[in-house]
């Protein structure tokens, strides 16, 4: 059985992987800030790992792994205080992540599956030309900076040690646990809060937790996924009118959606300051998930409507 290390192992995407990893059989090795999550699995393999950068030492997490699965980042965060961002985030994303995988390389790991960001392609897409793995990236804020240079870092450090590297770029990811702006869409329509988003015809690709889960697993052994870059969706492109619709009625509401010009809105947004959340609401990010499916033989195991159901039962249960 394939021997897996996995990072950021407590985390919205690590906890369910984990959960899966362990149901699937694999033994795995947690490398975690925290032992809370080990309270699941007593006898499952557990290492703290401080500050993930360039001279984190990994040799007792990596010893006798196959595969380590990188989840473990610095992320967005809303209320930047760094005065310099991009150095905080290359320090985890790149430095960390290349010192994680060299120390892999030398201990004989054979695979390393790196979880970037379609942030690596950009921002948005013009309305049916979604983004694809082989489009040149465009990153445009330091998050996806970092995950593009570290993406590069480890293409380098393939070709020149013979481990396989697997890189997947999800999109919004949503389910259980959803925080940020999916919460607050779900909170606003749990209190019935009137939304000026009934017309906007934009098109967007999300990604079910169940389903990045899904396709993780399948690229920790599969022999087409070495050296490969993949995007990932439900591939169901949605507007975020019908979201917010299929959302009210997973939550057993009713939404109360204004049909407001998207100029009016994006007007309104550049005024009041928040020009980033209307191109979130009324732009679209599509992706092509073509090689996904073909090359890996891989489909999303579950269905746009039945993980927003999932997603709505988790944020009442949590009220």
């Amino acid at each position: 059985m394939t021997r897996v290390l996995l990072t950021g192992a407590n985390g919205f995407i690590g906890r369910p992987l984990f959960e899966r990893l362990l149901d699937e059989g694999f033994q795995t090795n947690m490398a975690v800030r925290s032992i809370s999550v080990q309270d699941k699995a007593p006898s499952c393999v557990c290492t703290l790992i401080g500050e993930i950068d360039s001279v984190t030492p990994w040799d007792q997490a990596l010893a006798n792994i196959d595969v380590v699965i990188h989840l473990a980042a610095r992320v967005h965060i809303t209320n930047e205080s760094a005065a310099d961002s991009l150095a905080e985030f290359r320090k985890v994303n790149v430095d960390g992540t290349v010192n994680l995988a060299r120390q892999a390389a030398q201990m004989g790991v054979r695979r390393f599956v790196f979880i970037s960001s379609i942030k690596v392609n950009g921002e948005n897409t013009e309305f049916g030309r979604p983004f694809t793995p082989e489009d040149i990236p465009a990153p445009t804020d330091a998050y996806g900076i970092s995950k593009r240079e570290a993406e590069d870092a480890l293409r380098l450090l393939a070709s020149e040690t013979g481990m396989e590297v697997v890189i997947i770029r999800p999109p919004i990811v949503y389910g259980p646990g959803v925080k940020a702006n999916f919460q607050t869409l779900m909170r606003c329509l749990a209190r019935s809060i009137p939304l000026p988003l009934g017309a906007i015809n934009n098109q967007r690709s999300l990604v079910a937790l169940d389903n990045l889960v899904d396709l993780i697993l399948t690229c920790i052994d599969h022999p087409k996924a070495a050296n490969q870059t993949f995007l990932v969706s439900d591939n169901d492109d949605i507007s975020t009118t019908r979201l917010l619709l299929l959302l009210a009625d997973a939550l057993g509401k009713k939404a109360f959606l204004l049909p407001i010009p998207e100029n009016a809105i994006k007007k309104i947004a550049v005024l009041i300051g928040k020009k980033q959340m209307a191109q979130k609401l009324c732009g679209s990010l599509q992706v092509d998930i073509s090689k996904t499916l073909n090359l890996l033989d891989w489909k999303p195991p579950i269905k746009i409507e039945q993980a927003l159901l999932k997603t709505a039962r988790a944020f009442k249960d949590n009220r």
